[in-house]
């Protein structure tokens, strides 16, 4: 029954989507035909999302006291290694707020280091997951064994504040008026898993604002916001006909993931999953990815190095004493470029006809 809820819900939202855009859209959203001309572009989408293994969060990404050139370097030679084309990266306006112009610098300096490696970047705005209360400065020390403990919202708790809603305007509009026409940047996610952390539709005018600022910037790039909880009606139905190119998330066994890749193809549009594998969940690169790449649907897990965000522990398990867990729940590689699965690497080099 729940499988086949969730059918009636992905088609009804394709259905809604589809119908939407056969008239010439108020909201700006590309033609079906613009968006699969820009996916045609590209050889078939895969990677991860990513973050050095020296960052616990976005902060400690994009701050300049932390900003690691040298890891990014390193690591995302793996990624290059195995055939990985695209990477899904968090911004955060914090760091922006601190320095705009050294914000906007190191991102430039990352992207020109995933270009050396053959890689186009998903940059993603906005997140409702994990703390709510950001501070810039030193970030804190992982909690031992516990999976992403200091990874950060934004804006969190801080859209109570008055003004900062026009804030929040300034940085989108001035991260995607920068680089608005950069062939380096794949897409923008404009807002991860809104309504999680129990926000449900409160998440709703953030998410149609950050919409409205970027389709006023009008970038080269797609816009999307990738689709994640189908109990959330209001937002996914919003994400559907607002987004250029469908993303969504899914965590699920390949029997299941499929009978939602089924109908999300249905709408027309080019399909990108932006998140999954978690192994202990039988969602893996074994059984997932072939699948994707079958469908032609771009496939981004979660994790690329095992380091400070401790991804490999699961969501809800921790380790009190830190040890490695004998089945890492995300991430590819040690941060020596060793990889947790050599058969897992041998699989990814295949499907991109990377010799052994």
């Amino acid at each position: 029954m729940k499988i086949r809820y969730l059918l009636f819900e992905i088609l009804f939202l394709t259905a809604t989507a589809t119908y939407a855009q056969t008239k010439a859209p108020a909201n700006g959203v590309w033609p079906t035909a613009k968006a699969n001309a820009w996916y045609a572009k590209y050889k078939w989408i895969n990677g991860s999302d990513f973050i050095p293994s020296t960052a616990i969060n976005q902060l400690e990404m994009w701050q300049a006291d932390t900003f690691d050139p040298k890891t990014i370097d390193r690591e995302l030679g793996y990624a290059e290694g195995i055939g990985f084309n695209a990477m899904r990266v968090f911004l955060h306006s914090m760091a922006w707020k601190e320095d705009p112009k050294g914000f906007k610098s190191r991102v430039s300096q990352y992207l020109a280091i995933a270009s050396k490696h053959h890689i186009h970047t998903i940059f993603v705005f906005f997140d409702d997951c994990w703390n709510p209360d950001a501070k810039t400065g030193k970030q804190p020390e992982p909690k031992t064994g516990v999976h992403n403990s200091g990874w950060l919202q934004d804006p969190g708790n801080r859209l109570k504040d008055p003004g900062e809603m026009q804030l929040l305007k300034q940085y989108v509009t001035d991260v995607l008026t920068t680089f608005k026409h950069d062939d380096r940047i794949l897409l923008w996610d404009l807002y991860n898993e809104p309504g999680n952390s129990n926000k449900g539709d409160k998440s709703l005018d953030l998410l149609a604002q950050i919409f409205a600022w970027s389709r006023a910037v009008n970038p080269d790039q797609p816009l999307s916001a990738g689709l994640w909880d189908w109990g959330l009606e209001n937002l996914n139905k919003f994400q559907m006909t607002h987004s250029d190119v469908i993303t969504y998330h899914d965590y699920e066994s390949p029997d299941k993931h499929e009978r939602v890749v089924q109908p999300l193809k249905a709408n027309g549009r080019p399909v990108i999953c932006t998140e999954y594998m978690a192994r202990l969940r039988n969602s893996t690169f074994e059984n997932t990815m072939p699948m994707l790449k079958k469908e032609n649907v771009g496939a981004i897990n979660w994790g690329l190095v095992s380091g400070k965000t401790n991804t490999i522990y699961a969501w809800d398990t921790p380790i009190p004493d830190g040890s490695e867990p004998k089945i890492w729940f995300h991430d590819v590689f040690r941060k020596d470029g060793t990889p947790f699965s050599t058969e897992e690497v041998k699989l990814i080099k295949q499907l991109n006809n990377i010799q052994q």
